[in-house]
């Protein structure tokens, strides 16, 4: 599987989040959509925290 981009990983954190909304989704269905949302978000995050370590490096040449 290819390495998603922020954005990417944005749009599907969103999808997941209009999953869990459905008022029909199984108990079963809503965790395992969390525990996704979850990944996604916190590879978001992490995608940002390298690049602002990117940028503090660049600024400091």
């Amino acid at each position: 599987m290819a390495k998603q981009d922020f954005e990417t990983k944005l749009e599907s954190s969103k999808k997941i989040l209009e999953t869990l909304m459905n008022p029909e989704i199984t108990l079963q269905e809503s965790v395992k959509a969390y525990e996704k949302g979850m990944k996604e978000l916190s590879d978001a995050q992490k995608m940002l925290e390298d690049a602002q370590i990117k940028i503090t490096q660049i600024k400091s040449i």
